[in-house]
Parts: structure tokens; C-alpha cells; sequence
């Protein structure tokens, strides 16, 4: 999407270039088809099947995790290179170890990015990478190089059941409805100006919003723990593709169909009415109060968030421990980068016509959902609080996650 620039940089995501909205052809991979190895030319339509296939593709081609191209072939089993992603899939599958009583590992992941878009034609929604965001204005060489804050622990405190406050952290109190229950705090009522008139198209027009009363949030995105937890119990299906990760790593892998049977194990545990955030909520929440590109002020700045031109700690096969980085003003932590976060919001191409209440913008057959805040697979440039995307709601992708939401009573 464009961004308003002299010129626009494409995210190194998508290996195209584009420059006074011409788009180059890609660099063809050793051993791509004749059909991979060439792009479309000239000025690139937006918002079109082939443009978001083509992004999708660019994003796993030289992936060596089988769920990706299961996930292209979910959302375009005739499409252009699904013959190709077969042949990935059989040649993964007979490189496979033995197996075990166990499911193995995952291989490292090598070129999946995040982010998912959703054909706005009466057609089932479609997935892909999210098209290249441009940078903030501020120039990467005047980027402040001050050391990185110190992270808080990255695994919440053991809590009691109930609704008692059990710790408080970063001005924060922190609540604990149940052992096993993700870490909320309380964001206070009160109004933002949500969205951004300097950004993607779909962020427009910024309007405000007004949150009429305190809702709890997750402290942290929910952990791998956590969803075992759940799946411990029977409320959730397993991800075999977490078998490797951390205790305390953001649970990913899941679809929005998914982290709706979370929440609902949820309630149905502690009695209260769990829920994802509604768009608006977490916007609010992830700003922290400010109006700036980043909680945090406009330029990037070390220790704060979690994406590859971020600082440390970085790796391009999983995300770091939740709580890595530093809190926003209102105890949150990894709102910018770490996973993708489901919402509960249809997907709009715009915010006309928007709710200025907070609450979630639903409709009937609603064919994609929202996500928000980047990955850690992305470029600084996705970090910003205005960031969303959108995506089928069945489809799992290794870059997405989520955290939950309640109203505080």
C-alpha cells in the first residue's frame, strides 16, 4: 500500500522495487518456473487476487516449514503455483525424520512472513503477506541510539483465583482470574484519535473514539502455556507445530476460529466473559495514551519492540519470550511486533463509517478478520500503533497469535 512519500521503499519482506509507483520484476529464485520467476509489470493493481497470491507466494517460497504451503493451498488450491507447493510438500515430507512417539520439532523457518489479505470480492476471503508498508518519515540515521530499557520478567506471577489485583508492575495492577489464566491489567476509559492520515489507505480517515468504560486486557500475548493449558483440558486443539517452543513463547500458528475456542475455555473456567479486544480497544491499549507513531515517541527505538530492524533480542525462526521488551505506559507488553494479534473485527477496507463507541464493527458472513501490530518477522516500518491487516479466519499462519480482553465486571 502507499504511503504518502516522495518515493515509497517496499519492505524487504517482498522482494520487489518500487519507485515512482512502477513495480520491477523480482529476482527469479535458482530453480523457480518460468511461471514463478516472472511478476507482474508495470503498475501494480491494489487490492487484487493476483497481487495478494503473488505477495503470499514471495512470502513462503524458500520456507522449509509445510505448514506454509499447506496454507497457500488452503486459500488457493488452483492458484499459480500450487503445483509447486506440492512438490514442496512431498519433498518435505520425504526429508522428514522418522517418527516418534511425539510429533517432531518444526525445521527452522526460513522465509515466511506475516500479515494476511482476503479478496474483498463476494469470493471465500484469500490469504497473503501483508503488501510493503513504507517507513515513518524519520530517517533511519536519525533514529536515537539509546540503550534498550531493562525488560521486566518475561513469565507473569503466579496469581490466585478471583478477581483480586495479585501484583502491580510498571504503575500497572495486574489480575489473575485463575493460575493457568493470562496476566490482564486495566486500561481506563476515555478517548484517542484512532488511525492515521499519513499511512495505508486503510487506516483512513483517523476519527476518534470514545471508550466509555475500564476493560481488562492481556498483559502479554497468550503463551504457549497457556493454550496448553487449554488443550490440556479439552477446550482447545493441540498446534503440533509448537511441540519445540517456549513455555513462555507467544502461542502462533493459530487462526481466529482458534482463539475463539480459547476464550470460550475461558469463560466457561473462571466465569467471566472472555473475549478478544475489540479493533478500537486495541489500538487504545497499544497506543498507551500517546498519539505518536510508536507508544513511545516517532522513531524507532532499541528494546521496545520486537521486529528484525529492532535491536536484540532477534531471531528470524521464532519470536522472543513475551516481556522481552519494554511495557507501553499501560503495562503492555509486545503490542508492536512478537506475533500478529487477532481481533474481534470484521475486516473494512477503510475506517468510514466506523463505530466511535468502541465496539467491534461486525457484519453477517463476515469473510476476513482483523490483525494488528506486526510480527517479528517484519521491518520497522509495521510497527507503528495505526498498523492492521486482515485475514481469513479458519487460516493458521505462523506469524499470527492474540491476546484477550474482559470487561471489568
Amino acid at each position: 500500500m502507499w504511503r504518502n512519500l516522495p518515493v515509497v521503499r517496499v519492505a524487504a519482506m517482498i522482494p520487489m522495487a518500487v519507485t515512482a509507483g512502477l513495480l520491477a520484476t523480482a529476482m527469479p529464485a535458482a530453480g523457480e518456473p518460468a511461471q514463478a520467476r516472472t511478476l507482474l509489470a508495470g503498475i501494480m493493481p491494489k487490492n487484487t487476487d493476483e497481487q495478494y497470491e503473488l505477495s503470499f507466494w514471495e512470502s513462503i517460497k524458500n520456507s522449509n516449514y509445510a505448514a506454509d504451503y499447506e496454507a497457500y493451498l488452503k486459500q488457493y488450491p488452483n492458484g499459480r503455483f500450487a503445483g509447486l507447493a506440492r512438490a514442496r510438500l512431498e519433498r518435505l515430507a520425504g526429508s522428514a525424520p522418522a517418527p516418534k512417539a511425539q510429533a517432531p520439532a518444526p525445521q527452522p523457518r526460513a522465509g515466511a512472513t506475516a500479515g494476511g489479505q482476503a479478496s474483498r470480492s463476494p469470493a471465500p476471503a484469500t490469504a497473503s503477506a501483508p503488501p510493503a508498508k513504507a517507513a515513518p518519515a524519520a530517517p533511519a540515521a536519525a533514529r536515537p541510539s539509546a540503550p534498550a530499557p531493562a525488560p521486566p520478567a518475561t513469565a507473569p506471577r503466579a496469581g490466585t483465583a478471583g478477581d483480586g489485583v495479585v501484583s502491580t508492575t510498571l504503575r500497572t495492577a495486574e489480575i489473575r482470574d485463575c493460575p493457568a489464566c493470562p496476566a490482564l491489567v486495566t486500561v481506563p476509559a476515555g478517548s484517542f484519535t484512532m488511525g492515521s492520515n499519513a499511512s495505508d489507505p486503510a487506516e483512513k480517515p483517523p476519527h476518534q473514539v470514545a471508550i466509555g468504560q475500564p476493560f481488562a486486557i492481556g498483559r502479554y500475548e497468550v503463551t504457549v502455556e497457556q493454550w496448553n493449558a487449554c488443550a490440556d483440558a479439552g477446550g482447545c486443539q493441540r498446534i503440533p507445530t509448537l511441540a519445540d517452543s517456549a513455555k513462555n513463547a507467544p502461542v502462533r500458528d493459530v487462526s481466529w476460529d482458534d482463539a475463539q475456542q480459547y476464550v470460550a475455555w475461558l469463560s466457561k473456567t473462571t466465569g467471566k466473559s472472555y473475549r478478544l479486544p475489540t479493533e478500537a480497544e486495541w489500538e487504545y491499549a497499544a497506543r498507551g495514551g500517546s498519539a505518536s507513531t510508536y507508544w513511545w515517541g516517532d522513531q524507532m527505538r532499541k528494546g521496545n519492540a520486537n521486529c528484525k530492524d529492532c535491536g536484540d533480542p532477534w531471531s528470524q525462526d521464532a519470536p522472543a519470550p513475551v516481556g522481552s521488551f519494554a511495557a507501553n505506559p499501560y503495562g503492555l507488553h509486545d503490542v508492536n511486533g512478537s506475533v500478529w494479534e487477532w481481533v474481534a473485527d470484521c475486516w473494512h477496507s477503510s475506517y468510514k463509517g466506523a463505530p466511535t463507541d468502541g465496539r467491534a464493527w461486525n457484519e453477517n458472513a463476515c469473510g476476513a478478520r482483523v490483525i494488528r501490530g506486526g510480527s517479528w518477522r517484519e521491518g520497522a516500518s509495521y510497527m507503528v500503533s495505526s498498523t492492521r491487516f486482515k485475514y481469513s479466519p479458519s487460516v493458521r499462519q505462523s506469524q499470527n497469535g492474540f491476546r484477550v480482553a474482559r470487561d471489568m465486571k
